[in-house]
């Protein structure tokens, strides 16, 4: 349908925990296409309802040349094994940070037609399913930034202004 604007860091829908979809009508149909339509830009890997002001548990991801979507998503698996690696986020524009994730996750979710629907992911789409699933609980990737490490602590500390302004911001 569209690609939609986004919300950035600061805004209270972002930490705001997400409500599940009960309806499965052309609302959620216009979301599920706007989600799809916002992530297929280039460099996005993974897009929740929150980001795009919509209080709602749904998130769409384009990893590897896969796009989808899930509906009311939860993860029911998470392999033991777990790797740092860098992660951003398009709602807090050029930060990076190194976040443990588990190198594997399944999210388990509905589809438009309330139907159930698996997504079994390694590496770098397991990151996704995470990411956004912490969307929808409310958790932003810098919730989950080691600040035990001072020089982490410190650089987070310093590249978080309040309010957030987006890159193109002047004021």
């Amino acid at each position: 349908m569209a690609v939609c604007d986004l919300r950035y860091f600061g805004d209270p829908v972002l930490t705001t925990v997400s409500e599940p979809i009960t309806r499965f009508d052309m609302t959620t149909e216009t979301l599920v296409a706007d989600l799809l339509d916002t992530v297929e830009v280039p460099g996005r890997a993974g897009l929740a309802a929150p980001q795009i002001g919509v209080n709602l548990r749904a998130f769409s991801y384009h990893v590897d040349g896969v796009i989808g979507y899930v509906l009311n998503p939860e993860i029911v698996e998470l392999s033991d094994e777990a790797r740092e690696r860098a992660e951003g986020c398009l709602s807090i524009p050029e930060l990076r940070f190194p976040v443990v994730r588990a190198t594997h996750a399944v999210v388990r979710g509905v589809d438009l037609r309330n139907e159930p629907v698996v997504v079994d992911g390694e590496g770098v789409l397991a990151q996704c399913l995470q990411h956004e699933t912490d969307h929808l609980n409310g958790t932003l990737f810098i919730d989950r930034v080691r600040r035990d490490r001072p020089d982490r602590r410190d650089r987070l500390a310093r590249a978080i202004r309040w309010p957030w302004r987006r890159p193109l911001d002047t004021a």
